[in-house]
């Protein structure tokens, strides 16, 4: 059941990026671009999100003690800033604003199979491994 619950939240996910436009890199690239020809319309799409998720999560934070499908909430408790953060941080930027590809928009992307979100999704893949490497050796 919980296969079933986490595929169609996937698949609402994909949809709203697909509608939002979010899966195209000119658009993403036309948001980043406040020097430029900017277009706010992503602005709106992630303050719709926030508008939603705010309110759902301080209701859900006050009278629910677990989710409907699992034993505990998962909630980060690192709250320290270090190199690791800050260097990934910049790192996944620096990728966002080079290619105008964001992990969640690509994978939602990769049905249309172009050959940018395919390179960006191999390069993510490495990155992960070559992150988890790193991190076993420190």
């Amino acid at each position: 059941m919980n296969y079933l619950f986490a595929l169609l939240a996937g698949l609402g996910f994909g949809a709203g990026l697909t509608i939002s436009r979010m899966v195209d890199p000119l658009v993403v690239l036309a948001f980043l671009d406040i020097a430029g020809e900017w277009d706010p319309s992503l602005a709106f799409v992630m303050g719709g999100a926030l508008l939603v998720f705010i309110p759902a999560y301080q209701l859900i934070e006050r009278r629910m003690s677990k989710p409907l499908f699992e034993k505990s909430f998962f909630v980060p408790t690192t709250v320290t800033i270090d190199k690791r953060l800050i260097s990934g941080a910049v790192i996944f930027g620096l990728g966002w604003g080079i290619s105008g590809i964001c992990p969640g928009p690509a994978i939602a992307n990769v049905s249309g199979l172009e050959t940018k979100v395919i390179g960006f999704i191999a390069a993510m893949f490495i990155g992960m491994i070559a992150a988890n490497r790193l991190k076993n050796k420190g």
